[in-house]
């Protein structure tokens, strides 16, 4: 069974910078896509990048420029690389993975992780 687990979030002062990272479990990591979410109170989960089997990434525009996806099949790794952080960025950051691909795991992804929280204050 796929387990995924979110590590890293903190608390951090406006433009600051922090790095997530997923650790996965339970299957070959390399043959999965790979999304970050976040989802902040009374808001709806919102995609933030993704990362192919192959390596090539997807933002959103609302966050292109300060987050960076990136994996490491050889350390079952995901990791989320944020920049100049903003109040707005306070959120539970989960990763999640999908074996059908990018399109899926934006979407519906199969299994995703139980998050780590991310506050950002001014």
């Amino acid at each position: 069974q796929v387990h995924l687990v979110e590590s890293g979030g903190a608390w951090v002062q406006a433009g600051g910078s922090l790095r997530l990272s997923c650790s996965f479990s339970g299957g070959t990591f390399s043959t999965y896509a790979v999304a970050w979410f976040r989802q902040a109170p009374g808001n709806e989960r919102e995609f933030v990048a993704a990362i192919s089997k192959s390596g090539s990434t997807y933002y959103p525009d609302s966050v292109k420029g300060r987050f960076t996806i990136s994996r490491d099949n050889d350390k079952n790794t995901a990791l989320l690389q944020i920049t100049k952080m903003k109040p707005e960025d306070t959120a539970v950051y989960f990763c999640a993975v999908d074996s059908r691909g990018t399109r899926e795991v934006r979407t519906a992804p199969l299994y995703r992780g139980q998050g780590t929280q991310v506050t950002v204050s001014v």
